[in-house]
């Protein structure tokens, strides 16, 4: 009996080590930076610049940025949680092939970028790169959000609160805690996680044209998240799911083309809205 105690006593004395690091190393456990910082000019990226945006805390964040060709919109992208921006140089090649603007802002941490990343700083620093786009003259019904893994609770807390043109969600979650309680269901993290990107809860606000697009092999975020996403947001809304993608390997499936028509559509239906409201004036 007392050997039973011992072993008892020593497994929940391991456990609790256990939670409490992962508690106070949780953010390690959400962020993977890689802080190097590399020039677009790397990738050959015709009329890609880097763009510093400055923090009023005094961070410095690295984005890159070219401009729009005439009635093309601008990408406003923000990545997952791991890499930086050169590993997300193939698809601002493609954006910007496209005739598309972009901006792909860069975390705390990551690409050169000062500071630490944490979700109340990830999205101050998005309404920052916004309001950059704005301040250039960059119309709000000219603008797209996209939000890759990690970057859809930012880009849904960005929607929420601004005017856009239409929203991107790449391998979307519910929360960052409902993904955290299918990583370490061993765990008690519902009540302790910091960073909660709380996606469901700020969807009611977001009234933009949503476009998912999501891998039905995903394991890392399980593409029942993406349409607990999708039932939760409003019209007008689309999703897209590829049944042998997995998390971040859709675009080889089709995932632009799906973009491409999607954004092609919604700016159409802009672009009809306005003529028919300059017609009604002029009546």
């Amino acid at each position: 009996m007392q050997l039973i105690m011992m072993l008892v006593t020593g497994l929940f004395a391991v456990y609790a080590i256990v939670a409490v690091a992962a508690f106070a190393l949780q953010r390690r456990l959400m962020y993977f930076p890689d802080a190097q910082r590399v020039a677009p000019a790397t990738f050959n990226l015709p009329g890609v610049k880097e763009r510093i945006i400055d923090a009023p805390d005094g961070a410095r964040l690295i984005s890159w940025f070219a401009k729009a060709a005439p009635g093309q919109p601008t990408i406003l992208y923000f990545h997952g949680n791991a890499g930086n921006l050169a590993t997300r140089a193939e698809r601002i090649r493609r954006y910007v092939s496209r005739g598309y603007g972009v901006m792909f802002m860069s975390y705390r941490g990551y690409s050169g970028s000062t500071g630490s990343p944490s979700e109340r700083n990830n999205v101050a620093d998005a309404q920052l790169a916004y309001n950059a786009l704005i301040a250039d003259g960059i119309a709000p019904g000219e603008i797209f959000v996209y939000g890759e893994s990690l970057g859809s609770g930012v880009a849904v807390q960005l929607a929420a609160a601004n005017e856009i043109a239409g929203l991107v969600l790449d391998a979307p979650y519910t929360s960052i805690v409902d993904v955290a309680v299918l990583e370490y269901p061993y765990l008690p993290v519902r009540p302790f996680v910091f960073d909660r990107y709380e996606t469901v809860r700020y969807l009611p606000s977001v009234t933009a044209p949503l476009l998912i697009l999501h891998g039905e092999a995903d394991r890392v975020i399980p593409v029942e998240m993406g349409r607990a996403v999708y039932n939760a947001a409003n019209a007008p809304k689309e999703i897209v799911t590829f049944p042998r993608a997995g998390h971040s390997d859709h675009h080889i499936h089709g995932s632009y083309d799906e973009m491409f028509r999607w954004i092609d559509a919604v700016m159409n239906d802009e672009m009809r809205e306005t003529d028919q409201r300059i017609e009604g004036a002029a009546q």
